[in-house]
């Protein structure tokens, strides 16, 4: 029988932890911020790395990182250029800045060690509602209403029989979620680690796995026929391809890749590829700056990570506006600094 909002919490919405807390017994990956060994700074380490990154990008990425940096106190007198290094391709770099920050508080007002309380735990820079919740489940085995958007899925189709839910965090699924978490510390800490996982690996957003789902018989979505997203219209999709994203984000790369400071020539290359020969014929040259100094630009290939050849002069010139509007924000951030002759590095 199906699982309803309005299910008494103490029958239907047991039997629903029971079957999922079963099945994690047996299905659970292994991940290594789920050791016995593991620390309360690693998890939120791994915790800072997931938000939004998948797993396995995280998994090589947080081994390395933390046998560099073991300790708050490692990372907190880390050189920032390294810790940007290490983070790589995982994306939304500031996370790494945040995430240095939060070392030198933990170091300087908890003794180096990562706080145990909600109040505590969001006041560490980088740290909201979701990491301070799940830091405090998995580092401490504490009760907390630990909500991602793993968990968002899973209880909109098995409780709500909805396909997906609201694009926005709804107070009414926070009050489901806090009434569907167990008021033990152990079964809570559990229970938040099962649902996730479900929603990981068979309660997925898309092609769902209802024949290898432990809840199916329980799930009102499964039993009102599987009906299709009623917010389809509302969701949006994040474009990558030729986006101020892609470019902050090849411009990052060439930073982290680079022995020493880069000059305009360099970026300009690796964002639009072609430029110059185009000025030579004359179209659009590279602006002479580089958020205020610079060179111009040689090119190497015709191809690259922005798409290829950059097209018409009108696409050079959308393209090194990008670009400048790429620099200027990873220097506004604290993700890039300039010298003196206005070549761009990594902060030191």
């Amino acid at each position: 029988m199906p699982v309803t909002s309005s299910s008494p919490a103490t029958a239907g919405h047991a039997v629903l932890r029971a079957a999922v807390a079963d099945w994690f017994a047996r299905a659970a990956r292994d991940l290594p911020w789920r050791a016995s060994d593991r620390s309360p700074w690693g998890v939120l380490v791994s915790e800072v790395m997931l938000q939004q990154t998948p797993v396995v990008r995280v998994e090589p990425a947080w081994r390395s990182w933390m046998e560099r940096w073991p300790e708050p106190a490692d990372l907190a007198r880390a050189d920032t250029a390294e810790v940007l290094r290490a983070w790589g391709r995982l994306g939304y770099p500031r996370r790494a800045l945040r995430l240095q920050e939060c070392a030198a508080v933990v170091v300087d007002r908890h003794d180096g060690v990562v706080p145990r309380t909600e109040d505590e735990l969001r006041a560490l820079p980088g740290v909201g509602e979701y990491t301070a919740a799940a830091v405090l489940a998995f580092a401490y085995g504490r009760r907390a209403v630990v909500v991602d958007t793993n968990v968002r899925r899973v209880l909109a189709r098995t409780i709500d029989g909805v396909a997906l839910p609201a694009p926005s965090y709804t107070a009414a699924e926070r009050a489901l979620a806090t009434a569907l978490t167990p008021a033990d510390d152990a079964d809570a800490a559990r229970w938040a680690a099962a649902s996730m996982e479900l929603g990981a690996l068979v309660c997925t957003a898309r092609a769902p796995r209802c024949d290898a789902c432990p809840v199916a018989e329980l799930c009102a979505w499964r039993a009102a026929g599987s009906p299709p997203d009623e917010h389809a219209g509302r969701r949006r999709t994040q474009a990558w391809h030729g986006t101020d994203r892609q470019c902050r984000g090849r411009v990052m790369a060439t930073l982290r890749e680079a022995d020493g400071p880069v000059d305009r020539s360099a970026l300009v290359e690796a964002w639009v590829p072609g430029a110059t020969s185009m000025a030579d014929d004359g179209g659009p040259t590279a602006p002479a700056t580089l958020a205020g100094t610079g060179g111009p630009a040689t090119p190497r290939s015709t191809t690259g990570a922005a798409g290829g050849h950059p097209g018409t002069r009108s696409d050079v010139a959308t393209r090194l506006a990008q670009l400048d509007r790429a620099i200027a924000g990873l220097i506004e951030d604290g993700l890039a600094e300039q010298d003196s002759a206005g070549r761009l590095h990594l902060p030191s």
